[in-house]
């Protein structure tokens, strides 16, 4: 940042009321401000603001990773407080601790993967299809050109016409 734009900034701040509250430093070196709800000269209310300096303060030099989850989560409101140091480190190792597991968890399964896969999948089940799901006999056995009837359940055939040919009377 040069020098003129930290010099416009400081006499913006001084005549905007506005009041840059230091929370906390990341292990990176990054700063985390809090700059509380104000009303501004105009009388706008200005709603607060969550902001960090980088360590690193060109642009070019930032990587994902550079600020830890937990500073990012307060920096979207994600989070009401801001992360401690000591929060920060157990997050840090709990997540050394899931890589770990990971890998070993990784390195079993290709012992145990010496299986074939096949091995482990069951058969495949041979389907019969039968007609089609919407229609009216679709489960039940094809309708026959001969009628049947077991007392109750009377059925008439089924009525195909004949190679095209017309019947005249």
């Amino acid at each position: 940042m040069g020098r003129s734009q930290h010099l416009f900034r400081a006499l913006w701040r001084a005549l905007s009321k506005e009041v840059k509250e230091h929370v906390g430093t990341d292990q990176f070196g990054n700063k985390y401000y809090y700059i509380p709800e104000y009303r501004n000269w105009r009388g706008q209310t200005i709603r607060e603001k969550r902001i960090v300096e980088a360590a690193n303060k060109r642009e070019v030099d930032y990587e994902v990773g550079t600020i830890p989850t937990e500073w990012e989560a307060w920096i979207k409101r994600t989070r009401k407080t801001p992360p401690t140091m000591e929060e920060i480190l157990k997050n840090e190792t709990y997540r050394e601790e899931i890589k770990i597991k990971g890998k070993d968890f990784d390195e079993k399964g290709k012992l145990l993967g010496t299986e074939s896969s096949e091995e482990l999948l069951a058969p495949p089940v041979e389907t019969q299809i039968k007609g089609h799901a919407s229609a009216p006999y679709f489960g039940k056995e094809e309708p026959s050109v001969a009628p049947t009837s077991t007392g109750k359940t009377f059925q008439p055939g089924s009525w195909m016409p004949q190679d095209g040919k017309r019947h005249t009377q």
